[in-house]
């Protein structure tokens, strides 16, 4: 055994990483032990979570195991100062991330992930909002951080320093224990592949199958992944040309209205009636104001601006957002793009210019676009994007800053709801007769909750609650739709007040539906007045609906469809990506593609009830093009209008 002794510190690195996963695993089982139970068999997070912490850590074992091996005992010293640093830097980063995954799991229903790189790419709205919402954790997290490192740094030479040994001893070793450090990172010797995240799924419940994985993991596989940002193949391959033929199926475009070869879903889209002088459109995006929340969709009574509001427009009961992020969000509303499992378009290097948005379309029709928004234009990288594709004026914090206006409240995201209800209504005032087109984004509705005191009877005892803010949010909508009323603009504009997504998006199902489900409501000359679209929708149909109802005849590459003009007949659809899970819902059936798994597909007697059912080839191969085209658009750069001077 003294010969096998330089090996200790690999040993101590195991052990150690191994009991920092497992007592952070059975914590977390605690912590959701309710939901957790639930499922069938959730004791496997247990032996597939051993299974994929010993993974992660042989493959963090490879170098150390190197150094041991082959560095001269003249030389030990110094690689003893290297493995103690590198032992204690990956243990600390593992315990670090454990840490932080109970009030993400709480947030985001799921391990961290690539949100959680994002977010890093923000200090300081993410700080103000973690310093005001997770304070207590904060403090507990660097204190256990703070004592585990001391222990650490005060036991590394004991730990993690290796005396000396024989060379050649160590030479014939070396196969050997590296065999064994390799089959661990492998975990397989006939699997063609290393095993991933999808071995660890065995339930329908995704917040049971994330706890058999280890933080460091989903995170460290985010950043891999990053450089995949097109990828599509993780749910299956299908050649472009299918795939096109099978997403035209669901679009309501006759054949003869597609104009360009090249550009396989440009089409010309016309107008529910030719105006001779189109009207302005605003869209006033709503940040997660999930229909949970509102009252005319049977929601909690947090808003009864809007509720007043729906008795003067098309309110749109059965609507499902493509995500769970504000990025996802605007990229339905704004550029009706299919959802992948690539970060949203917002943030994708090769959509920064030239693709397609409802700014760009309305811009070359003689349309003033702007972006209003309360906080910094370059979170999520917006003010880059709306740059580059068609939106000439961005108007955010630092406009409100500098404007000499008195403003009513600026928090951690930024300016208040009332504030953007403002600022946008002078803005629009000043358009005079010039056709303009905006986006309005709220940030109020975001932790840690802040708003201006006195402006809403609380509907919890707390001030700063989600019901709180949903109920403040409300309050600046029917303010904003005060204020416009008694503007000349009011009567020549197209409104639409839409959330990006739900708050919280959590449930037992690999996609709970029921969180995807948000309020849309258009206000405008001849749309219908207190009229309710009951139809099964996606965020992705609303651009080109708002596009008929402006009265100009466009050219647009949009999938979605114009409700106002959908046949009676055409099944509702809506797709719905949470986070690298794909749902497909057609009617009462959905198609749920998870990486590198077969599909699955359930028949939804509502929301929340999902009961399985064989899978439809057919249907599967629909939900899976639907993927595949969003993948092939990307990147093959083709979800854009042609180049105007181009010849028709």
């Amino acid at each position: 055994m003294r010969r096998l002794a330089y090996l200790k510190p690999l040993l101590n690195f195991l052990a150690i990483g191994l009991l920092i996963t497992t007592l952070s695993r059975i914590i977390l089982f605690f912590i959701f032990k309710e939901r957790v139970i639930q499922t069938e068999n959730y004791w496997h997070i247990f032996p597939i979570g051993l299974r994929m912490d010993l993974i992660l850590l042989c493959y963090l074992s490879l170098l150390p195991l190197v150094l041991l091996t082959f560095v001269p005992n003249t030389y030990r010293k110094y690689s003893n100062k290297f493995l103690g640093f590198y032992c204690i830097l990956f243990l600390f980063l593992i315990l670090f991330m454990e840490l932080a995954t109970p009030d993400f799991i709480h947030q985001y229903d799921t391990r961290p992930n690539r949100i959680f790189l994002d977010y890093l790419i923000y200090p300081r709205e993410v700080v103000g909002m973690l310093l005001k919402s997770y304070l207590v954790s904060i403090i507990i997290t660097f204190i256990i951080l703070g004592l585990a490192l001391y222990f650490a740094i005060k036991k590394a030479p004991k730990l993690f320093h290796a005396p000396e040994s024989g060379f050649k001893y160590r030479l014939i070793l070396f196969p050997f224990v590296l065999f064994f450090v390799f089959f661990g990172a492998r975990s397989s010797l006939t699997s063609k592949r290393p095993i991933n995240a999808s071995n660890a799924v065995f339930s329908t419940d995704q917040l049971t199958n994330c706890l058999g994985l280890n933080s460091f993991y989903t995170v460290a596989f985010a950043a891999y992944s990053l450089k995949n940002e097109g990828n599509t193949k993780m749910y299956g391959k299908m050649d472009a040309d299918e795939a096109t033929a099978r997403v035209k199926k669901y679009m309501d475009v006759a054949p003869s209205d597609y104009t360009d070869a090249d550009l396989p879903f440009l089409h010309i889209q016309n107008p529910d009636s030719l105006r001779e002088q189109p009207y302005n459109l605003v869209i006033f995006l709503q940040e997660s104001l999930g229909a949970e929340y509102v009252g005319a969709l049977g929601g909690k009574p947090l808003t009864p601006e809007f509720d007043k509001l729906t008795k003067e427009g098309l309110l749109f009961t059965n609507l499902y957002c493509t995500g769970t992020r504000s990025v996802r969000g605007i990229e339905a509303v704004v550029t009706g793009f299919l959802p992948s499992p690539s970060e949203s378009v917002v943030k994708l290097g090769n959509s920064q210019q030239g693709f397609f948005t409802l700014a760009d379309a309305l811009k070359r029709k003689g349309y003033q676009t702007s972006f209003i928004y309360g906080g910094m234009a370059n979170f999520d990288n917006m003010a880059s994007f709306f740059n580059g594709n068609g939106f000439e004026d961005i108007i955010d914090q630092e406009d409100f800053d500098s404007d000499g206006a008195k403003y009513a409240f600026k928090g951690t995201w930024g300016y208040s709801d009332e504030d953007l209800a403002v600022k946008a209504n002078n803005y629009f005032k000043s358009k005079g007769n010039k056709p303009f087109f905006s986006l309005m984004f709220s940030t109020s509705n975001h932790e840690p909750f802040e708003f201006p005191a006195g402006r809403i009877a609380l509907y919890d005892k707390k001030p700063a609650t989600v019901n709180n803010a949903m109920k403040y949010a409300d309050f600046a909508i029917g303010k904003f739709f005060e204020l416009a009323k008694k503007e000349a603009y009011f009567k020549n504009t197209i409104f639409i007040v839409i959330a990006d997504h739900n708050t919280r998006t959590y449930g037992n199902n690999l996609v709970p539906v029921n969180k995807f489900h948000i309020p849309a409501l258009i206000i405008g000359p001849q749309v219908p007045q207190g009229k309710k679209y009951s139809k099964l929708s996606s965020q992705i149909d609303i651009p080109p609906t708002l596009l008929a109802m402006i009265g100009a005849q466009f050219e647009t590459p949009m999938v979605g469809r114009n409700l106002a003009k959908l046949p009676e007949a055409t099944t509702g659809r809506s797709i719905m990506q949470f986070n690298d899970i794909n749902a497909f819902r057609v009617g009462n059936q959905v198609i749920i593609m998870q990486p590198n798994l077969e599909p699955l597909q359930f028949e939804l007697k509502n929301d929340t009830v999902f009961v399985p059912v064989k899978v439809d080839p057919e249907l599967a191969r629909d939900a899976l093009a639907h993927v595949i085209t969003a993948g092939n658009l990307y990147k093959d750069g083709k979800y854009k209008l042609r180049d105007p001077k181009a010849k028709r």
